[in-house]
């Protein structure tokens, strides 16, 4: 922790900057096909179906890694996860780069999910590591919303870069961005205070087997989860592939007006950040209640767009991208339920299990959009207004479900604390004995 040798202030916000830095450069691979979207499906000549499966492979990819990378965080360290993951998405990005082909194009994307899924709960236990307990939410909280920069980073730059330089130019200068990144990380990182290499206790194959049971079995793990779940796949919707298509066909906006927008989804985001981490640390009790609140007020403001005759005034659609820009902030609340729920020896596959959450979330809705556009268009990528008002109304069911969860294991873990455990910091309700730990924490 901070009171280690060699836990300066400055040292400690470096480490944090370069872990920043290749989160933020992940999320840029990631978000890099958003304003795509359109040049794809004319360089591959495929449908929306096939479009959103390039999405649709990628969060699979992460999702399903995101509990055995928590395990290799916490048995490997952060630097090493990280060196992995810079080198596996800037080849899957060069890949894509040079693609002209559906199915190199997925396998692409399918290494740019690798190597994503990697980065966030690296850069997570950094924090934990390096940071005084009290600073971790609202760094935590940061950590989230700055690295969405490198969406910003994909959103009207990357626009522009795809009209000057061409597809295979602009892709290829992020995987050339990544090449300098690794050569910092190396430079720069260090797993903690007093050791580059932070290495966890070897376990058999049961052994990790347990210790995930008992991190799935911490009630606040669960409702970390569903939180998780219901507040970043409406953001994700607009910014990793059918916001732009949606405000271009379906809205009648210009390029440029939904390249503008989309950025300002991924700045509202930013904004968000401080304001969410000063919530949650000043009001630990409501966090499932924040996460409602921020699930009602998208539900609402995506109501009003789609009902509205015709195409929605420029207004409206400003206050549905300010309004969606709070999911991932929003969805930053689960980590913080899953921390103060497990010990620090689980903290990584506990994050690991939270993240499954949005990204399967993610994965659904994009996938849904895309079966029921083609369903509506007939597969032509004709898509009309009224197709896209249908598309897009598969978020409810998702949001009905997660709220549902969320109330439901809510009252399961307030029936187990009280609200001085909460403030304290100290929610932890253990079933059982710990795997890990004899005796428990």
């Amino acid at each position: 922790m901070s009171g280690e040798p060699g836990s300066t202030p400055g040292r400690r916000y470096t480490v944090w900057a370069v872990g920043l830095g290749v989160y933020a450069l992940a999320v840029f691979h990631r978000s890099s096909l958003a304003v795509a979207g359109l040049a794809a499906t004319e360089r591959f000549d495929i449908s929306a179906s096939q479009l959103a499966s390039f999405t649709m492979l990628q969060l699979l990819v992460y999702a399903s890694m995101q509990i055995p990378v928590g395990l290799m965080v916490d048995r490997f360290g952060s630097r090493t996860v990280l060196t992995v993951a810079v080198t596996v998405v800037s080849t899957g990005q060069a890949a894509f780069a040079f693609a002209d082909d559906y199915p190199t194009a997925l396998l692409a994307r399918a290494l740019v999910g690798v190597g994503d899924a990697m980065t966030f709960i690296c850069v997570l236990r950094l924090v934990t590591s390096w940071f005084p307990r009290g600073q971790v939410p609202l760094v935590s909280q940061l950590t989230g919303n700055l690295g969405q920069l490198g969406a910003l980073a994909a959103a009207a730059p990357m626009t522009w870069a795809l009209g000057e330089l061409g597809w295979t130019r602009s892709y290829l200068a992020g995987a050339i961005a990544g090449l300098v990144m690794l050569v910092v990380l190396r430079l720069v990182l260090h797993d903690s205070p007093t050791q580059a290499h932070l290495r966890g206790v070897p376990m058999t194959a049961r052994a990790l087997a347990r210790s995930l049971a008992a991190s799935w079995e911490q009630p606040g793990t669960r409702l970390g989860l569903w939180i998780h779940f219901s507040t970043p796949f409406s953001p994700a919707l607009l910014g990793l592939l059918w916001g732009f298509p949606f405000l271009v066909s379906a809205e009648h906006r210009s390029e440029a007006t939904a390249g503008a927008l989309i950025s300002v989804l991924f700045l509202t985001n930013l904004a968000y950040g401080p304001l969410m981490g000063w919530l949650v640390g000043r009001h630990p009790w409501h966090r499932s209640t924040l996460g409602l609140t921020i699930v009602a007020a998208m539900a609402t403001v995506w109501a009003a767009v789609l009902l509205w005759p015709g195409d929605a005034p420029l207004w409206l659609l400003v206050v549905l991208i300010v309004v969606v820009g709070a999911g991932g902030p929003g969805s930053m609340v689960g980590f913080d339920v899953a921390r103060t729920s497990n010990p620090d020896h689980r903290s990584a596959s506990a994050s690991g299990i939270i993240n499954v959450g949005g990204f399967t979330s993610s994965l659904l809705v994009i996938v849904g959009v895309g079966i029921v556009l083609d369903a509506l268009s007939g597969g032509d990528g004709s898509y009309t207004p009224e197709a896209f008002r249908w598309a897009m109304a598969v978020q409810y069911v998702l949001w009905a479900l997660g709220s549902i969860q969320i109330l439901r294991y809510r009252r399961r873990i307030r029936s187990l604390t009280t609200r001085e455990q909460v403030a304290g910091g100290n929610t932890m309700v253990e079933v059982g004995p710990d795997p890990v730990s004899p005796g428990g924490p």
